[in-house]
């Protein structure tokens, strides 16, 4: 049978047994992952950095709420965990604290080795811009764009 990133992360994060990221720390995190008509609880307790990992579906300190094709992506850092939340495609609700603390140890995004172009810098108020670069396809004349500002 397969492991999901889910499981591995969980999984991972019980065999570290301490984790000095979580020292200052003390609290437990239940995370209630759904798929259809199924919810799968993670109990992450945290006292000073130790860290406990069951399938304990009791109250919690917080509880963090996603579906299994949303955390999967927290899992394997193709999805900003906090910005989910902002966007309410997870909530969390309690001690915000410890989730927040846990992010810290989900994967980073994989790096893109194409870099995003730089933006050119916005003008002061009152200054004209050029915009030939944005004037049309092919186009090869400049126009000044007034920002509008006083």
């Amino acid at each position: 049978m397969t492991t999901s990133a889910t499981d591995r992360f969980f999984e991972t994060l019980a065999g570290r047994g301490h984790e000095p990221l979580l020292e200052k720390a003390s609290g437990s995190v239940r995370f209630d992952i759904s798929h259809g008509q199924q919810i799968d609880h993670w109990m992450v307790r945290i006292k000073h950095g130790d860290v406990e990992v069951s399938r304990d579906d009791s109250d919690a300190d917080s509880v963090v709420r996603a579906t299994r094709t949303i955390f999967e992506q927290f899992a394997t850092g193709q999805m900003n965990a906090f910005a989910a939340l902002l966007r309410g495609q997870a909530s969390a609700e309690g001690n915000l604290e410890l989730p927040v603390l846990l992010q810290r140890l989900l994967p980073a995004p994989p790096r893109n080795k194409e870099t995003r172009p730089e933006a050119e810098p916005t003008p002061p108020p009152g200054a004209t811009a050029t915009a030939g670069a944005h004037a049309g396809a092919g186009a090869h004349h400049e126009a000044s764009v007034d920002s509008g500002r006083r």
